[in-house]
C-alpha cells in the first residue's frame, strides 16, 4: 500500500517507517522539516510538509502520530495551546486530505490509526482500566479527547478509524528511556512520589507490529489500548530499570518537589492508570515482549 505518516520521522515513526518499508510499502511522511526527516528514515520515503501536498499521489492508508511531546514543557497555558493545536492541526489536515481524496479521485483512504494516549483516562488509581472505563476529568483527557474528536472526521468520507491510546514506549534511542537512563547509570534513580501510581507501558516493536494489525483488519474500529498486558507501578518500573542496570536506585523524588518544580505537569509522573489492551488481545494480537522484565532484557541485554 502507500501509506502516509504524521510524525514520521518521531520515535515511534522511524520504526515504523523501517518496517512499512521492509514489508514492501510506499511510505510518505509529512514533516515540518523535510531536510531534518530525511535524515532520519530510510531511503526511498517521500517526505512533503502537509499532507495536502499528496493529492497527487494518493495514500491508501493514514497513520496519525503527530504531536507536541506533552511532557517537554511545564503546561503554561501557551504551553496548553501548543499541545491541543500541534494534535488538532496536524488531524484536520488529514480529514481535509480525505474529503478532496473523496471529492477528486472518488474514494478517501480505507483507513486511519490514529494516536491519542493513556492520558485519556485521567487518574485511575489502582482501577484496571480496559476500553470502556469511564475518564477522570481532567486536562489530559480534555487533550486527548479533543484529538480523538477531531480524527472522527475521517469516518465521513468513509475511511476506517481506529485509535490506539498509547502507553509509555520503549526502547533504545529515545522515548522515555532515553531520560531515565543517565541518572539511573550514575545510580541516582528512584520512585517517583510514593511509588503507587500505574505506568502503562509497551515495546516500540510491539507498538509498531499493533498498528500494522489494525491498519491490516477491515473489522478493527473505535479505540484500542496501545499497552503491554502487565503494567506496573512507578515502584516497580524504577527497581527492575535500576537492577537491570545494575545499580542502586535510593533517590526518591518527592511528590511535593515535583508539584513546585513542574505544576500541573507533575500529574503525567504522580498518577497514572492501570491500563490493559483488553480490545487488542480480543482481536488475537500477540504481544513479544507482555512483561516488562522481557523488554528491558531486549531493550538493556
Amino acid at each position: 500500500m502507500r501509506i502516509l505518516i504524521t510524525g514520521g520521522s518521531g520515535f515511534v515513526g522511524q520504526a515504523l517507517c523501517r518496517r512499512l518499508i521492509t514489508d514492501g510499502h510506499r511510505v510518505q511522511v509529512v514533516s515540518r522539516d523535510p531536510a531534518q526527516a530525511r535524515l532520519k528514515l530510510p531511503e526511498g520515503v517521500d517526505v512533503r510538509r502537509s499532507a495536502l501536498d499528496f493529492v497527487d499521489t494518493p495514500p491508501e492508508a493514514l497513520i496519525n502520530l503527530a504531536g507536541e511531546p506533552i511532557a517537554g514543557k511545564r503546561w503554561s497555558e501557551t504551553q496548553k495551546e501548543r499541545l491541543l493545536d500541534s494534535r488538532l492541526g496536524a488531524t484536520r489536515e488529514l480529514v481535509q486530505l480525505c474529503e478532496q481524496l473523496k471529492a477528486s479521485h472518488g474514494r478517501a483512504p480505507s483507513v486511519m490509526v490514529s494516536a491519542s494516549a493513556m492520558g485519556y483516562y485521567g487518574d485511575q488509581g489502582d482501577t484496571v482500566v480496559t476500553e470502556e472505563t469511564p475518564p477522570h476529568d481532567e486536562f489530559a483527557h480534555r487533550l486527548c479527547q479533543r484529538w480523538e474528536e477531531a480524527a472522527e472526521g475521517v469516518t465521513a468520507f468513509g475511511t476506517r478509524l481506529a485509535i490506539l491510546r498509547l502507553g509509555l514506549v520503549l526502547d533504545a534511542g529515545g522515548g522515555m528511556l532515553q531520560r531515565l537512563l543517565p541518572p539511573f547509570k550514575l545510580g541516582l534513580g528512584g520512585r517517583l512520589g510514593d511509588g503507587t501510581q500505574f505506568m502503562p507501558w509497551v515495546h516500540r516493536q510491539d507498538l509498531v507490529s499493533a498498528i500494522l494489525l489494525l491498519l491490516e483488519r477491515d473489522d478493527l474500529q473505535g479505540a484500542f489500548n496501545g499497552s503491554a498486558p502487565h503494567p506496573v507501578t512507578n515502584a516497580v518500573f524504577t527497581r527492575l530499570l535500576a537492577r537491570h542496570l545494575h545499580r542502586p536506585a535510593l533517590l526518591p523524588v518527592p511528590a511535593k518537589v515535583l508539584e513546585i518544580g513542574l505544576g500541573e505537569m507533575s500529574r503525567l509522573l504522580l498518577t497514572g492508570a492501570d491500563m490493559r489492551p483488553a480490545r487488542l488481545e480480543e482481536a488475537g494480537f500477540a504481544f513479544r515482549f507482555p512483561t516488562l522484565e522481557e523488554a528491558l532484557t531486549d531493550i538493556l541485554g
